[in-house]
């Protein structure tokens, strides 16, 4: 009787297992599905526990260049496993500077296929003064390179696979999603009212908190109106610097992720209207809508599709379109409930690990 053999996926990304909401929400919350689908997984970080604790902090340069040679070794020492493999996912890149000699040897010397995913327009140029440094090493163009030697490509949304249809024809949408059974579920968190205020929040890392400033000049707007009304709650790895007087700032932590999401009532997400924001894969909004909070958003890229507005939520460009749909969403609590119920089925619907599991696991066919 002849057995059939295991087959089993290398996943080589950034950061460790658990700390990044790219790899949580893109592919690290499919392990279990691919498990069950009988493949064995094997994961390895570039960065080390270590390094990734400092790696977006100032200073300690020595340590981070430490932890980026070690990074370097362990990957030119997995490559004299990779014949174990039958499939080698790799998410962004193999390295996070310079050019793709380990996506070439892995394609074309040890001749395996490369399951590329990518959920930001990673071939344009995004400097911030965290990763200035590190910018100037980037070798943005290896992504069209990637692009052409993998076997399947993952794209978050459809600018992004348009881009990669340029390069190769088996491309994916696989969109960024949420496990709105046993995570972002509300039935499974208490929603604790501290005070009578509305919270109005913002969720999101150092690197975008950019786009949340654009939004300062209609919060002190809103906080005028409505004084002793609301407060602004901002979840982050990193303060914000807004002048906001009813501001109160969470440190982000994985542990408490969903209770603090819960204290909010109504969900921002600003961006600008550029190329790499179109590149961005609605996260913050498929965050609120699965947890029932009524998201505004900018109508840039993804998020055009992902909200249906004045339905599950709402897309606002004009500070007096925040204004109003703000307004609106602070007086009305039936409005608000409705709108997040909405949002909440439209994620369960196209957005959910349990609805997008047949598209993840096409990706190992």
């Amino acid at each position: 009787m002849s057995m059939t053999r295991t087959k089993s996926i290398l996943f080589l990304c950034p950061y460790p297992i658990g700390q990044s909401p790219s790899q949580r929400f893109r592919f690290e919350q499919y392990f279990s599905l691919l498990q069950e689908a009988g493949f064995r997984i094997v994961v390895k970080p570039f960065f080390s526990e270590k390094t990734w604790s400092i790696l977006y902090h100032h200073g300690k340069y020595l340590q981070k260049m430490v932890g980026m040679s070690r990074g370097f070794i362990s990957r030119i020492i997995v490559l004299f496993s990779i014949s174990k493999f039958d499939f080698v996912f790799i998410h962004r890149e193999a390295t996070p500077v310079g050019p793709p000699f380990i996506e070439f040897v892995i394609a074309k010397i040890l001749k395996k296929k490369i399951i590329y995913d990518f959920d930001d327009a990673i071939w344009l140029s995004n400097t911030s003064s965290e990763n200035k440094i590190a910018a100037c090493l980037k070798w943005h163009s290896k992504v069209k390179s990637i692009c052409r030697w993998s076997y399947k490509i993952s794209g978050g949304n459809d600018y992004l696979r348009d881009f990669a249809l340029q390069f190769h024809k088996h491309v994916i949408l696989n969109p960024t999603t949420i496990d709105a059974e046993n995570l972002h579920n509300p039935a499974l968190f208490k929603k604790i009212k501290e005070s009578d205020r509305i919270i109005i929040g913002w969720t999101g890392t150092h690197s975008t908190l950019k786009y949340l400033e654009l939004l300062e000049p209609v919060m002190k707007t809103i906080e005028e109106k409505f004084t002793n009304q609301i407060n602004f709650l901002v979840i982050a790895d990193k303060r914000p610097s807004l002048k906001i007087q009813s501001l109160q700032f969470l440190p982000w932590s994985k542990e408490t992720e969903i209770e603090d999401l819960m204290k909010i009532d109504i969900g921002l997400m600003p961006l600008t209207d550029d190329l790499w924001a179109k590149g961005k894969c609605g996260f913050k909004a498929l965050q609120y809508m699965a947890l029932a909070i009524p998201a505004i958003t900018t109508p840039v890229g993804v998020n055009t599709k992902i909200i249906d507005h004045g339905k599950d939520g709402y897309l606002c460009f004009t500070e007096r379109e925040w204004e109003t749909c703000l307004e609106k969403l602070i007086k009305d609590k039936s409005l608000r409930e409705q709108i997040g119920r909405n949002g909440r089925k439209k994620i369960i619907k196209d957005y959910s690990v349990l609805s997008n599991s047949p598209n993840f696991l096409s990706l190992f066919s």
